[in-house]
């Protein structure tokens, strides 16, 4: 028989989707479930976006150039104009989602064996995607202690080697919802510009940034131009997860070559995407104004009521849609797992992300879970008195 690679075999599950087969089976057995598990809003598109694919008409779904259409591309660039990032429509590809902006971003900047410091806990894929470019992830403690905040730089310099390449944020966190200060960016600069390393930032919740604080882009950062690499995508600025539009933004012209050759290498972007894409550009600002509050009502709602819960913490995100709460468990995963099995609230329970699977430290996180407050206030109260009814009869509850 043969044998699979070594590769594939150390390709790490999702977290977020790895517990479907036990909710399958608890939805057939007649639960409904809270899907806390992943981001997928339900936010309604912008109707922009829906008219533009429902009024296609060509009678042929054509390739688009590799880099994504013109008229996208040069919509995009008018974008990060508006909000101050000066570049133009060749500074940037268009991608299939931030996930292959992503490992366009790895594969030319990182060879195989080369190291990326990621601070942790962070978007689960990365490893995924640096399992599947040859990189190893070298993480960096942060602490839910104080709300994941930026290690200080000496605990950057003990990991850089000289197979060490570039350092990788992902702002507003995933699954944190940590927001970087523009003291903890020019942090980065510093570092990256001491040690030559690509800054690579997935900035992808931008615009959901809350109570009056204000995100900073590492591409307005003086002096790191040829270090700073941007990961962006549509899916959730514009809640349309699966039109799978994202894109590459750099003013490094060798850089936004060498990914050139990977995108041509896979030929173009979804080309109904890149219509739906570019007619969200046209979104009025009260979209994110009205989604963002939302966004606030919700995070309050899930924090305050989580944190009324005797023995979990759950620092208060500043941005994305995100949360990560540690609960009295011996075993998140366990727990994750007997809530779906075993548990029920007048037919109703929660499904949870574990957060092991959001480090890339053994054993890191076995008590903590990633919430997505991605469903209406009505639902998340609901899902919240699930959780506290859970956690008061789980058998592997670790206060009395």
């Amino acid at each position: 028989m043969p044998k699979i690679s070594n590769k594939g075999i150390t390709m790490p599950e999702s977290p977020m989707r790895k517990l479907v087969p036990f909710a399958e089976i608890a939805s057939k057995a007649g639960k409904n479930i809270y899907h806390l598990n992943i981001g997928q809003p339900d936010i309604k598109t912008p109707e922009l976006a829906l008219e533009a694919i429902h009024s296609f008409k060509d009678e042929v779904i054509e390739y688009s150039h590799s880099a994504g259409f013109k008229s996208y591309r040069k919509g995009l660039a008018n974008y990060y104009q508006n909000i101050g990032i000066t570049i133009n429509y060749n500074n940037l590809i268009v991608t299939t989602g931030g996930s292959e902006a992503l490992l366009f971003a790895l594969n030319s900047c990182l060879d195989n064996g080369d190291e990326i410091i990621i601070p942790e806990p962070f978007y689960a894929n990365y490893n995924g995607f640096s399992t599947s470019a040859g990189v190893i992830v070298k993480s960096i403690a942060t602490s839910i202690d104080d709300g994941f905040a930026l290690p200080e730089i000496a605990e950057f310099e003990k990991l850089i080697t000289p197979k060490t390449k570039a350092i990788l944020i992902c702002n507003p966190g995933n699954p944190t919802g940590y927001l970087y200060s523009k003291h903890e960016l020019e942090t980065l600069r510093e570092i990256v510009i001491k040690h030559d390393l690509f800054l690579i930032a997935d900035e992808v919740y931008r615009e959901f940034v809350y109570d009056g604080e204000i995100h900073h882009s590492v591409l307005k950062l003086e002096g790191v131009e040829q270090h700073a690499i941007v990961i962006d995508s549509t899916s959730k600025r514009y809640s349309m997860c699966g039109v799978r539009v994202g894109c590459i933004v750099s003013k490094n012209k060798e850089l936004i070559a060498t990914a050139m050759k990977f995108a041509q290498a896979r030929l173009s972007p979804p080309t109904l995407g890149q219509i739906a894409g570019e007619a969200a550009l046209k979104t009025d600002a009260s979209y994110f104004k009205e989604v963002s509050a939302e966004y606030v009502s919700r995070r309050d709602v899930l924090v305050e009521g989580v944190n009324k819960i005797e023995g979990v913490i759950c620092p208060k995100p500043k941005g994305a849609f995100y949360a990560i709460a540690q609960l009295p468990v011996d075993d998140a995963e366990k727990f994750a797992q007997w809530l779906l099995e075993d548990f029920d609230l007048n037919g109703e329970t929660v499904m949870l992300a574990p957060a092991t699977g959001f480090y890339s430290t053994p054993n890191k996180g076995t008590n903590q879970v990633r919430i997505a407050y991605v469903l209406n206030k009505e639902s998340l109260q609901k899902a919240i008195a699930c959780l506290d009814a859970a956690l008061k009869i789980y058998p592997g509850r670790t206060i009395q």
